[in-house]
């Protein structure tokens, strides 16, 4: 256990901000890996990055013609107009033409592009060729069905490689997907192809999670109620649910598959056509439309991949999220493809049907990298130390981190876990805006810290200001703020200019706002605090729920934990806990004070809890994360509203209020 310590901290606006700083442990990486990396020196990343912050039109420059094929050169790096930027201007490309044809002639030709293992333990492999075969196939159905440049597509499917080959067909035609969560409910898809019109959906009969079937098309048929732009359904059949096929709009994907070529020659684009649509959450509620566009991301994704996990020809990577998040887009496909690696692809859950399936699937095909969230990190955990150790993991060479701030607790146990002490840890942190990863280690250089992100990728320029936009001096919380552009970055917001303009540019004028809380110390790495609208304003204290989260799961009996604010009369907003224990600890009143005065030691007497309260599991979402506005409301004894469709387990909210 790490001893903790206080340090004092400016202000970020002009009230005092509270934060930890404890013990750091260093894991440097090993002689070994160093020699294989694709970047191996702390010297080589500083050389590199300074030019890409100082020289970047030379930097991009180089990178975009090393590590993209281009149909047309490019004749100017970037414009950059804010808060617009255009990356590669003049130049042309398809970006699915960069993820398989590109690999065809090679020694990657033959190689597994996808390995995929159902829920039910269905296994498919997919070659580089054959992916090609069945893009270009499904590329000539989208345009026999009247789909074209610029036309939206919305993809609602499980986990299965046809929603890879979806995603590519649309890039190879120049259509626009938008890929929406298997999870979400009729009326946020209905709301999201009602924003960008979507011409053409993709769905299948059903999905499988945790044995059982996840409906799917039956979903869309109650969203087509009342989305006119829709003229054609494709649906794959799955899992063999009966739906109902509407005649004239409806066809089944085997269907549609018969007879068609093989062959399809993409199109080339200009570097900055529309690529995708993905809508992420706004605090208005209004889903956002974040727009990215073809060669600045694309360039983003694939270098990221290479550096980032060090990818290899040989490597079987495995990313444990959801096609419909970004990570399932850069991390999924095209930073993976466009590597020529071989991506594994489960549609289950992990713990389905026991919590080792994870580590059996790791062994069973031997995967060599993993990219999974703290989320799902401390649910291993929970579980227990006995499931990983049935299994070797030997064959996993790096691990990553990704979603929200990983606490060097989860750190420390994924590294000694599932990572046997010798796999270097990459703790990623992007957004959806920023379309890949802005600051990790770079695992052949970096010297790795549990709990923080460490240094910037390449090109990023992060700084920590003030509410006035004055840098704060390091080992003090701010506000981070991009201050350069860089290729992947979002373009705008779908239909909406004016709220991209204010939501990320408003604040600090010529720099772009994350809306996170981070700090630099004094080695240079960067902590990640969380989001500024998860910082609580108690009594004059500025506490970041995700610090008050990390200090508890210091404590031997915590196994999770998630902080929440609800209003106060007194203090302004009193500070609650939702704490699920690891088993052999009972929910006490006395271990009710212990975990108060816990954080009052770890933190400080004034982030101690008004309330803690035990619950034997958190609201989570199907991609693992847990659904802080649902406790939020349960905290304040109101009632749960919102869609909560995304939820994984609804008893688990009737447990939390019954307790009320």
């Amino acid at each position: 256990m790490r001893t903790p310590t206080l340090k004092p901290h400016l202000n970020v606006s002009d009230q005092t901000n509270t934060s930890v700083s404890r013990k750091k442990r260093s894991f440097k990486p090993s002689a070994e890996f160093q020699r294989q990396a694709n970047l191996g020196s702390m010297a080589s990343y500083k050389k590199l990055h300074a030019e890409s912050v100082n020289s970047p039109d030379t930097f991009w420059k180089r990178m975009a013609n090393e590590h993209l094929v281009w149909r047309k050169p490019f004749t100017k790096v970037c414009t950059w107009k804010e808060p617009h930027a255009k990356w590669f201007t003049g130049g042309r490309l398809n970006v699915s033409e960069n993820c398989i044809d590109r690999h065809l002639g090679t020694a990657r030709e033959n190689k597994a592009a996808i390995i995929f293992e159902g829920e039910p333990g269905d296994v498919r492999t997919i070659t580089y060729r054959q992916l090609y075969f069945h893009v270009s196939r499904f590329a000539h159905i989208f345009e026999n069905m009247g789909v074209g440049p610029g036309d939206r597509v919305a993809i609602y499917m499980p986990m299965v490689p046809e929603a890879v080959i979806a995603m590519l067909a649309c890039a190879r035609i120049g259509a626009v997907h938008t890929v929406i969560f298997g999870g979400f409910s009729s009326e946020a898809i209905k709301d999201r192809i009602n924003d960008c019109k979507a011409k053409l959906v993709i769905t299948a009969d059903g999905g499988w999670r945790r044995g059982k079937v996840v409906e799917l098309k039956s979903t869309v048929d109650r969203a087509l109620a009342g989305t006119p732009s829709v003229q054609s359904v494709i649906v794959l059949k799955r899992t063999g649910n009966p739906v109902t096929m509407q005649e004239g709009r409806d066809i089944w994907w085997h269907d549609a598959w018969k007879g068609g070529p093989n062959h399809h020659k993409a199109k080339a684009f200009d570097s900055e056509h529309p690529l995708f649509i993905l809508y992420t959450s706004g605090s208005t509620g209004k889903p956002k439309g974040v727009l990215h566009t073809s060669a600045g991301y694309l360039l983003g994704a694939k270098l990221t991949s290479h550096y980032v996990f060090d990818l290899k020809d040989t490597d079987r990577y495995f990313c444990s999220a959801d096609i419909g998040w970004i990570t399932g887009h850069s991390y999924v496909v095209y930073g993976i493809l466009s590597n020529g690696a071989t991506l594994f692809l489960y549609e289950g859950a992990p713990n389905q049907p026991e919590p080792d399936r994870f580590w059996e699937m790791i062994d069973r095909h031997g995967l060599t990298i993993l990219y999974t969230a703290p989320t799902a990190i401390r649910a291993f955990m929970r579980w227990g130390d006995n499931y990983v150790l049935k299994h070797n993991l030997d064959s996993l060479r790096l691990l990553g981190s990704v979603g929200e701030p990983i606490s060097p607790e989860a750190w420390l146990w994924y590294h000694k876990m599932i990572g046997k002490g010798r796999c270097p840890i990459v703790d990623t942190w992007w957004q959806t805006e920023t379309g890949s990863i802005m600051i990790s280690p770079m695992p052949g250089a970096t010297p790795c810290v549990p709990g923080t992100a460490t240094l910037p990728f390449f090109g990023v320029s992060p700084k920590f200001v003030d509410d006035k936009g004055k840098e704060v001096p390091r080992g003090t919380d701010g506000k981070m703020v991009i201050t350069k552009p860089w290729p992947s970055m979002l373009r705008t917001l779908w239909g909406d200019d004016e709220r991209f303009k204010q939501t990320y540019f408003s604040e600090f004028p010529g720099w772009y706002f994350t809306g996170d809380g981070a700090r630099q110390d004094k080695d240079g790495n960067f902590w990640i605090i969380g989001r500024v609208d998860d910082v609580l304003n108690v009594s004059g204290h500025r506490i970041g729920t995700a610090e008050v989260e990390g200090a508890l799961a210091t404590h031997p009996a915590v196994a999770e934990a998630a902080a929440v604010g609800r209003p106060d009369d007194l203090k302004g907003q009193a500070l609650v806990v939702f704490v699920t224990l690891k088993t052999g600890h009972a929910a006490t009143p006395e271990l009710k004070e212990a975990l108060r005065a816990h954080v009052g030691k770890e933190i400080g007497a004034i982030a101690k809890p008004d309330q803690v309260r035990f619950a034997a599991a958190l609201p989570k979402t199907r991609s693992g994360k847990i659904m802080r506005r649902i406790l939020k409301q349960i905290a304040s004894g109101g009632e749960v509203k919102g869609d909560t469709s995304t939820l994984e387990d609804f008893s688990v909210v009737a447990a939390l209020q019954a307790e009320d």
